[in-house]
């Protein structure tokens, strides 16, 4: 009996021991605030958020295209390639907010990649330079023939910083061109206050005049003055079949590229080199740089060839950071 009543005795303590306890993890247990952190992963398109919070109750997305989720962890596909940012505000059950956000580059499109990230704070378009890495990029001067066949006696690719070393004309590597989402393009001369262009242009508009630089006049290469057009614009075409004059195509004396990325200006602008011909061809873009065909008119025939495209200069842009 004294055993029975002593493991009885034994029981209640140790369930009132129990039970103070409990309590007191109660009393004491820390109430966290509000707080949200967004982890995501895409392929392609799509994009898989996962709300990492704690204490909240409801989850507000917002995935930057107008487009919105009440769901804690939802899968979105974007319509379109671009830059996007991706807002999830979280509430716990007294109405506190918590927020967080993540800029993201979903199937980035040839026109995002030229005018950068317009969704970063700061955004400023983003800046392009004539590459010196003319090896790496494939560079080459062509013939402005269909095939865009390499000029004879000229390398493939071209050597590089080959406009500096060569020609004395690194000048050229200098000047930027920037492209900004909205369309707007602005372009910097530096120093020099000169531009990349043909001779046989800036003797039928200038007379000679501009020229600063004519130590490429045997390829029919300057540099010569140049005043960028204030509030220019650019026009971007993603397909399209692109006619220019050439000497090698008589008797229409005109070459068509099909589906290629075009690249127009307005006014007097352009970009990298000057010529009769500124609408140019966009060959090739990455993140980093891109490759652009530039026509070039180096005839000298008054009567037949003065304004129409003899060579393109195929050419890579390095993207300024």
């Amino acid at each position: 009996m004294k055993n029975k009543f002593f493991f009885r005795e034994l029981t209640f303590l140790l369930l009132a021991v129990f039970l103070v306890v409990s309590c007191t993890d109660e009393i004491d247990r820390p109430v966290f605030p509000v707080s949200a952190t967004i982890f995501h992963s895409v392929k392609d398109k799509q994009v898989a958020f996962t709300a990492l919070t704690h204490s909240a109750v409801s989850w507000q997305w917002d995935f930057g295209d107008g487009k919105t989720s009440t769901e804690q962890n939802p899968v979105y596909v974007y319509p379109e390639g671009g830059y996007y940012v991706a807002t999830l505000t979280a509430k716990d059950a007294n109405g506190n907010i918590a927020t967080d956000e993540v800029n993201l580059a979903i199937a980035l499109t040839p026109y995002a990649l030229l005018t950068g990230d317009h969704t970063r704070e700061g955004y400023n378009g983003k800046k392009w330079k004539l590459s010196s890495s003319h090896i790496s990029g494939g560079d080459y001067l062509a013939n402005a023939d269909a095939g865009l066949t390499v000029v004879d006696g000229t390398p493939k690719p071209l050597p590089d910083g080959i406009f500096s070393t060569e020609f004395g004309m690194g000048d050229v590597y200098k000047d930027e061109f920037t492209f900004y989402y909205n369309g707007d393009y602005k372009h910097d001369v530096k120093e020099d206050g000169g531009s990349f262009g043909g001779l046989v242009y800036e003797m039928v508009n200038t007379g000679g005049s501009g020229i600063v630089n004519a130590n490429g006049k045997d390829y029919g290469l300057c540099i010569a003055k140049y005043t960028p057009q204030p509030e220019a614009t650019f026009t971007f075409n993603e397909s399209e079949n692109f006619t220019v004059s050439s000497v090698y195509a008589p008797p229409t004396y005109s070459v068509t590229f099909n589906n290629v990325m075009t690249l127009d200006f307005s006014g007097t602008e352009f970009i990298g080199f000057r010529d009769f011909q500124r609408k140019v061809i966009l060959n090739k873009i990455t993140d980093s740089r891109m490759q652009i065909i530039m026509f070039m008119a180096a005839g000298t025939n008054p009567a037949q060839i003065i304004g129409v495209n003899t060579h393109a200069l195929i050419l890579s842009f390095d993207a300024v950071n």
